[in-house]
Order: C-alpha cells, then sequence, then structure tokens
C-alpha cells in the first residue's frame, strides 16, 4: 500500500507542476484579489494585492507539513510530538526566510527560501532530539528524514509561487552557450506583465528564460518521492541523504542558471550555504540509527485526520498566506461603480 500511496502522490504532484508551468508566467496569475484600504481624493480607492505567490507558498508550507505529519505518525510519534515538532521548525524557518534575505540581499521585502532551508537543516537535529527526549515517541533518525523529505516537497511546489510573481528566474535563452542554449530553445518560461519581478528588475519581460522554477519542483518532488521510497523500506539514512543531497547540490549548481540578484559575489551567499548544509546534514544521517522503527503508512494517514493536526495545518495556511501573500512591491486603485443594466 505504501508504494501505491507514494505512486499516487507523486503522479499528482507532477501533473500539478506540469499545469502550473504552462499557465502561472501569464499575466492574470500574479494578483488574486486587491483589498481596498482607503480612498483618494480622485474617488479612486488605495488597495493592497493579495498575491498568488501567497496562496502557492501557503500551499507548499501546509503540503509539507502535512506530508511530514504522515511520515512521523507512520513511525509512531504521537500527536502532541507532531504538533510540537511542526510548530518548532515553522516557527524558526518562517521569520528567516525574511531575516536572511535582508541579510545577505540588503532589501527589507525579499524572501530566501534558501536561507530558510538553510536554517532548518541547522536547527532540525536539535528539534528533533528535543521533541522525542520530551515526549518519549518516535526516534531522531525518521523524524530528521520526514523533515528532509517534507523540506523536498515543499520547496518543489513552492517554486510554483515564483512562477506566478515572477521572481527567482533563469537567465536569457539568447545569452547562453551551446548546447544549453539549444535545449532551452525548447524548454523555457516566458514572463508577461510588466509588475512580474523579471519584469521590473532586469526588463526581462517577454523573453525565452531557463526554466529554473520548474527544473526545481520536478527534481525536487522527484528526491522527495524517492526519499519516501526508502522511507517506506526502512533505510531512513537515505531517506534523509537523498532528498538533502539533491536539493542542496541543485541549489548550488542553478544559481549559475539564474539572473535575479544573488549578491555581489560570484559565488554567493546561498551557495555556500547549501554546500555547508550538505556535509552538517550528512553528519546525523551517517551516524544515527533507528534500530525496530517501523513503517506503517496507515497509521501516519490517521494521524493526519485528527482534529488537532487540521486546526494545525489551516493554522500554517493562514500564517505563511498572510506573511507572504501581501505584496509590499506592488499596489493598485480600484474604482466601484453601479452598473445601470442590472438594476
Amino acid at each position: 500500500m505504501e508504494y501505491l500511496l507514494i505512486a499516487c502522490f507523486g503522479a499528482a504532484l507532477f501533473a500539478f507542476i506540469f499545469l502550473s508551468g504552462r499557465v502561472l508566467p501569464s499575466e492574470r496569475w500574479q494578483m488574486m484579489a486587491s483589498v481596498p484600504l482607503f480612498k483618494n481624493p480622485d474617488g479612486m480607492w488605495q488597495a493592497l494585492n493579495l498575491t498568488w505567490y501567497g496562496v502557492l507558498s501557503a500551499l507548499a508550507y501546509t503540503l509539507a507539513t502535512a506530508v511530514a505529519v504522515v511520515l512521523l505518525g507512520s513511525v509512531g510519534m504521537g500527536i502532541l510530538g507532531l504538533v510540537l515538532m511542526v510548530a518548532g521548525m515553522l516557527g524558526l524557518c518562517i521569520p528567516a526566510a525574511k531575516i536572511v534575505a535582508r541579510l545577505v540581499e540588503g532589501k527589507p521585502n525579499t524572501l530566501s527560501v534558501g536561507g530558510a532551508a538553510f536554517v532548518g537543516i541547522v536547527v532540525a537535529p536539535f528539534v528533533a532530539s528535543g521533541v522525542v527526549r520530551l515526549t518519549g515517541s518516535g526516534a531522531v533518525l525518521p523524524a530528521l528524514a520526514a523533515l528532509a523529505i517534507a523540506y523536498a516537497v515543499g520547496e518543489g511546489v513552492g517554486r510554483l509561487a515564483c512562477l506566478s510573481f515572477g521572481c527567482c528566474y533563469g537567465r536569457p535563452v539568447d545569452t547562453l552557450a551551446e548546447p544549453w542554449k539549444g535545449i532551452f530553445s525548447r524548454w523555457n518560461v516566458v514572463f508577461h506583465g510588466g509588475t512580474k519581478k523579471a519584469a521590473y528588475a532586469h526588463d526581462l519581460c517577454g523573453r525565452r528564460l531557463v526554466p529554473v522554477q520548474l527544473m526545481t519542483a520536478y527534481l525536487y518532488c522527484a528526491a522527495a518521492c524517492l526519499g519516501m521510497i526508502f522511507f517506506a523500506a526502512g533505510s531512513f539514512s537515505m531517506a534523509m541523504i537523498v532528498p538533502l543531497v539533491v536539493t542542496q547540490v541543485w541549489r548550488v549548481l542553478s544559481e549559475f542558471f539564474r539572473a535575479d540578484y544573488r549578491g555581489r559575489r560570484k559565488i554567493s551567499a546561498y551557495q555556500i550555504m547549501a554546500g555547508v548544509g550538505v556535509f552538517y546534514g550528512l553528519v546525523p544521517a551517517l551516524l544515527l540509527t533507528a534500530y525496530g522503527a517501523a513503517v506503517n503508512f496507515g497509521q501516519g494517514l490517521a494521524a493526519l485526520w485528527n482534529v488537532p493536526v487540521l486546526l494545525l495545518l489551516q493554522g500554517v495556511f493562514l500564517v505563511v498566506f498572510l506573511y507572504t501573500g501581501r505584496s509590499s512591491v506592488t499596489g493598485s486603485k480600484i474604482r466601484f461603480f453601479v452598473k445601470e443594466g442590472e438594476i
């Protein structure tokens, strides 16, 4: 049953990524709604933009949380441990996305998934060890493997948010050398709309760009599914190593294809963090053991269908959406009127 569930989950993920890659770069899929705040003297309302970036980011965090809950529950971690583990990791990683970006890039309204990932890799062994000791349920290595897999799923889906906002974009295809130019002439992303970050930051609206976001989404979700297979087989070290190595090594490599601002150095701070994170994360993966830990996905799904956990998932979605979905770099004006023909 475990492998069938993994296959179905993977197929749904890849179908969602494929569909998103076709529609999200368009101008229509950047702003989800605008909320009027105050009225201007000209009669127009100044509004706050709510973005699909926020919706997709919230979906990514929520999905990653659900995956972590299922995997942790499948190896016997109780509800208290699940809530503490998720709350501890998200409570540290969500603020880190903005704090690290501000330190590295010097911009107050930028988020860095790479920075949040590095903080997560550093603190995960301590959070997992503390929760296991406090609750007396679960084991540290399976917990770390579950977190690594959940992170890969979360960032893989989260990269679709970048497609919507036009950030984390790749280099123009026509600037590449062969064979990359030929490869990405057939597979690329074209952003439309002046409010996409690729447009206002580097004037790349309408140009064919390397599809870094889609490449990352496919690769990370594939690594997560492979990690789940190892997890289901009880090979927790490999279940942790595969998504950890794939995500962090790709972060180092993928930045050579990116055109957005990553700092002034040739090797960015995010690449250094990713490289350090690989070696740091391999230590517990290679040293820890989990003898006797059995995996039961049915038990994990039962842990997911629980009132405290469902409330936690709803809370995660709401908090992340409010944190990432309120656009600080775009604005809008709204005019309300009566449709005379409908009275």
